[in-house]
């Protein structure tokens, strides 16, 4: 069988002098770079520089989008209108693709942030407006296409743009605990994100070779997962993503950017 995984992570969480992500040590480990677009987090000069590196070493550049929630993180649960919530993904791709180009790469790829995420697995109407976002900004894959969108698996956001004839990439998480329905436990409860670094790497090995992830109440959970988050704001997350790649790589796993 041929075993290969994306490994993403998100980048250019900051703001001014405030700097949340190791962007440099991390893009050394990662495949897809989800580089915030200055919605949750980062600005025009976190932006260019976290594109300006990724094109350095070959990664792939994604369009973190979020709600607008720089207080929050991008974290809390928002109501925005469709047709403001789709305005404001085009905007962010907009905006990130102007900087991706200037360093000789584009935008690849579209993944929603925290709240966004999550809220898009279950609402059909935030959903198709992260979806119409997409379309309206425009932007392309290098080769012409329309942009991925990544997400997870069973959400209505990849039925949404798998209907609209949006490529589909479903992703899994090395440091998020599951419920036994597939979805990630939210971040108000106990032991959501994972911390033990023996336990991270285990499961991404388990997860890329055998298309399998164990959630929270022991339920074994097949997935057909392409790309694998480890989360830029973690602690000791580039020292964490670089562990994940050796252990894929000592376990067969080729580890490259999603086709």
């Amino acid at each position: 069988m041929d075993r290969k995984i994306d490994l993403n992570a998100d980048l250019g969480e900051g703001f001014g002098r405030w700097q949340l992500t190791d962007d440099e040590a991390l893009l050394a480990s990662v495949t897809s770079a989800n580089v915030a677009c200055g919605f949750h987090a980062g600005d025009p000069v976190i932006m260019r520089r976290v594109c300006e590196l990724a094109a350095e070493r070959g990664v792939r550049i994604g369009a973190q989008v979020s709600y607008r929630d720089l207080a929050g993180f991008g974290r809390r649960a928002m109501d925005v209108p469709a047709a403001e919530l789709a305005a404001e993904v085009a905007y962010q791709i907009g905006a990130l693709e102007v900087f991706a180009r200037a360093a000789g790469s584009t935008v690849a790829y579209v993944k929603p942030h925290g709240a966004l995420y999550n809220r898009a697995v279950h609402d059909a109407e935030q959903a198709a407006a992260v979806v119409a976002g997409v379309r309206m900004s425009g932007a392309a894959t290098a080769g012409g296409g329309p942009l991925p969108v990544l997400g997870l698996p069973g959400s209505r956001l990849l039925a949404t743009a798998a209907s609209a004839g949006l490529p589909t990439v479903e992703e899994a998480f090395a440091d998020r605990a599951y419920r036994a329905d597939g979805t990630l436990v939210p971040r108000t409860e106990p032991d959501a994100v994972l911390h033990d670094p023996e336990q991270v790497v285990k499961r991404s090995v388990r997860l890329a070779r055998d298309g399998e992830i164990v959630a929270a109440d022991g339920t074994v959970l097949p997935t057909g997962a392409r790309s694998l988050c480890v989360h830029g704001d973690t602690p000791a997350a580039a020292r964490l993503a670089r562990r994940v790649r050796e252990e894929l790589a000592a376990a067969g796993v080729q580890v490259r950017a999603f086709a």
